[in-house]
């Protein structure tokens, strides 16, 4: 009967915390949710996260539990521009960025690793309506930004022609007014001359 009220309780929020859990039932055994992830009724996220097994084949959940095992974060870098179709090959694993310390957890649902930075840089990301929620992932400028930004070795020609950009997509849905808005608010020369790099390596200025 525990688990049949519990499944009720927390199925539609799709991933739920211990936190909740003992919220709700402040008794609550925690061995109980480890004999619950050997018998297969749920699983687990990452330490104090878990959700349920009929949630992996649903579309967009890996990109909702990202958002919700490490935060604040959102969806950014390779995976995001992935989304895009900037990058050619797809990414498996979701990268992040938060601004809390750098972590990567694994789970069911592939890997998932988190990048810092400083809190006043956690913007420009669109929220997506997913199950009664939101999911978080950076725009595309904003990807591009983190990327340059917490990567420091995509600072030569040569380096950014190795990302193999889709030229079309960047002609057709990146915008430069966005790029630079947001560019301001880093203040840093660096990052401003590996933009004005990028632009000129793939003819955008």
């Amino acid at each position: 009967m525990l688990f049949q009220d519990f499944r009720k309780t927390f199925y539609e929020s799709g991933c739920f915390s211990i936190h909740q859990l003992l919220a709700w039932k402040p008794e609550f055994d925690n061995s109980t949710l480890t004999r619950w992830c050997h018998r297969g009724y749920i699983i687990k996220l990452r330490n104090g996260y878990y959700t349920f097994p009929e949630y992996l084949n649903v579309a967009g959940f890996s990109h909702f539990i990202a958002n919700r095992i490490y935060k604040p974060s959102y969806v950014s870098i390779h995976h995001a521009l992935s989304i895009y179709g900037l990058i050619p090959e797809t990414v498996i694993n979701i990268t992040s960025v938060t601004s809390l310390k750098t972590a990567t957890f694994t789970n069911k649902f592939g890997t998932f690793s988190y990048r810092t930075v400083k809190p006043d840089l956690l913007f420009g990301y669109t929220e997506n309506p997913f199950m009664g929620g939101a999911i978080y992932i950076a725009s595309l400028e904003k990807a591009i930004l983190d990327l340059l930004y917490l990567y420091p070795f995509y600072n030569t020609k040569e380096e950014l022609i190795n990302l193999r950009f889709d030229e079309n997509v960047l002609e057709k849905v990146l915008n430069t007014n966005y790029l630079y808005q947001y560019l301001e608010i880093y203040k840093s020369p660096v990052l401003e001359k590996k933009v004005k790099l990028l632009l000129t390596t793939y003819s955008l200025c």
